[in-house]
């Protein structure tokens, strides 16, 4: 039996359990998901979180949006200028924008909005870090004023790879960012409301049509142009167990699966009523993340030795099947404009005893090593199981403590304790979209500097030197160059593995239309017949 199917049957539980039978007279209007995992952190600055991004692009707007290539849009903006010298950008509100609540989004809002986030997005702060003000001109009027040209003003507002740039009511807005907002504040002004009287966590999110939401008059295409509700409500249904979600969806149960299980896909290929799909045009990747605060992983040693333990097909074919993926060694995904695998010459195979004598180096005696890890999220989970056991096998004593997602999130993300202290952590593994990882300037993964660095905390003056000279770089030659040099010092630093490349697949029953190809899944747009 596979680590995989272990799983399977440690998560199994009866189909009748779940009780998913909707009413017939809501099927027509109602579409039910089933998300990657549950929603537990509703406020998009507190997370990064696929499934947080997810839930505040149904019922939050943002003021550009990036279209299936990456280009940045305007969204809620109608249009903006841009002065000659490059350092003043001109911003309208366009009309027909409400809050949930009925209040009209001013300018009031938009700018406390963006403040908040750039406090705790990394794009934010790069875009804080250029500005000299925004001010308000008036109800639907606000200036951009920057110290010096900067290339990615537009591009950074537009963001959803990292905390998505949500435009809240002022009042939220004006809430310190290292407090989340509360459920019963969830009040944007996006084309789906969130129904707070009807969400049972660990069972169902419920989202109402918004019947006052004004769409953009452009085709929708990625996370931009209109964004159209065209079913009365969607529901997120949560089922842990991939072949209980697999079970629904073949009966018709449910509607749509997000990140189906590997083990599941070959019965819903086969299913007449269902298709499978990627929608990204360009695919994620796996990736380990040490903890660099706290030996042996405070060693750059013993980060590399984790890319000698096993090899990418190991941890593709536990995380995904024997399809859909590919070996990737750049630490800004293969196929991408900066796909680079320069550096990655010494890593491209595996070599354990090279790897046990890089930990050796790095001073590790036999130390007990934490992988904290999730089977909510399969591929997830599957990679942790195969890094455990690759670790074992060279005697570093790894031992993967599992949870749900919500929690394993949070521990990586804000536990910081030394060995020996309660949620101490030395490992996580995770998997990444295209449009978070694909850039210098939103690859959370190599900031490398203490005030910003992403869970696990690497820091390297060397390469964010090279990080940040890439960004304010104002021509693309330029940049290239750097990118090369970036990525070579990526493999010195290690600040994570790339454990491979694949498309994510996604599964829907026939009769729902309009599924957006995105690099991460958005829900307007589609419909139900």
């Amino acid at each position: 039996m596979t680590l995989y199917r272990k799983r399977l049957a440690f998560l199994a539980l009866p189909l009748a359990a779940l009780a998913l039978t909707a009413a017939p007279a809501e099927a027509q209007k109602t579409v039910y998901v089933v998300p990657h995992a549950d929603l537990r952190i509703l406020d998009p600055l507190q997370a990064a979180a696929t499934i947080t991004t997810m839930h505040a692009s149904n019922i939050y707007d943002q003021l550009f949006a990036w279209d299936v290539n990456l280009q940045s849009k305007p969204q809620m903006i109608s249009d903006y200028k841009v002065s000659d010298d490059k350092l003043t950008y001109t911003m309208t509100l366009r009309p027909g924008l409400k809050f949930h609540d009925g209040s009209t989004v001013t300018s009031k809002d938009a700018v406390a909005s963006v403040k908040r986030w750039m406090v705790r997005d990394g794009v934010g702060r790069r875009l804080a870090g250029v500005l000299a003000s925004i001010d308000i001109v008036d109800d639907k009027t606000f200036v951009f004023k920057l110290k010096q040209p900067y290339s990615w003003v537009e591009y950074s507002l537009g963001n959803h790879a990292g905390n998505y740039p949500a435009i809240m009511r002022e009042k939220e807005a004006l809430i310190d960012p290292m407090t989340a907002v509360g459920a019963d504040a969830q009040i944007g002004s996006g084309p789906y409301k969130f129904a707070r009287d009807q969400w049972k966590p660990g069972d169902e999110v419920v989202y109402v049509k918004n019947a006052d939401y004004v769409p953009r008059a452009e085709a929708p295409d990625g996370m931009a142009g209109g964004r159209q509700a065209k079913v009365d409500r969607l529901i997120f249904k949560i089922i842990p167990d991939p072949q209980t979600a697999a079970s629904a969806l073949l009966k018709g149960e449910v509607d749509f699966i997000d990140s189906p299980a590997a083990d599941v896909l070959p019965q819903l290929e086969k299913s007449n009523q269902v298709t499978v799909s990627k929608l990204a045009p360009v695919g994620g990747f796996g990736a380990i993340r040490a903890n660099a605060l706290h030996p042996p992983f405070n060693n750059a040693k013993a980060r590399q030795a984790l890319a000698l333990v096993a090899p990418q097909s190991d941890y593709m074919i536990t995380a995904v099947g024997t399809k859909n993926w590919n070996e990737c060694f750049s630490f800004f995904v293969c196929k991408s404009v900066y796909g680079s695998e320069a550096g990655s010459e010494g890593f491209r195979k595996p070599d354990p005893a090279r790897a046990k004598k890089l930990f050796e180096e790095a001073g590790y005696k036999g130390e007990r090593i934490v992988i904290t890890s999730t089977r909510e999220i399969a591929a997830i989970g599957a990679q942790a199981e195969v890094l455990a056991a690759a670790l074992n096998a060279i005697g570093v004593k790894a031992e993967v403590e599992w949870a749900d997602w919500g929690t394993t999130l949070t521990r990586f993300l804000t536990n910081k304790a030394p060995v020996g202290q309660p949620g101490h952590w030395n490992i996580f593994t995770t998997t990444n979209s295209w449009s978070t990882w694909h850039n210098p300037l939103t690859n959370i993964g190599v900031v490398l500097n203490a005030e910003g660095s992403w869970a696990g905390w690497p820091t390297d003056d060397e390469g964010e030197k090279l990080r940040v000279a890439f960004i304010e770089a104002t021509d693309q030659k330029t940049r290239m160059e750097l990118l090369e040099k970036l990525q070579r010092r990526m493999y010195e630093v290690m600040p994570y593995v790339v454990t491979g490349q694949f498309d994510q697949q996604y599964a829907w029953r026939n009769n729902i239309k309009g599924v957006l190809p995105t690099s991460k899944l958005v829900l307007w747009n589609i419909s139900k017949e």
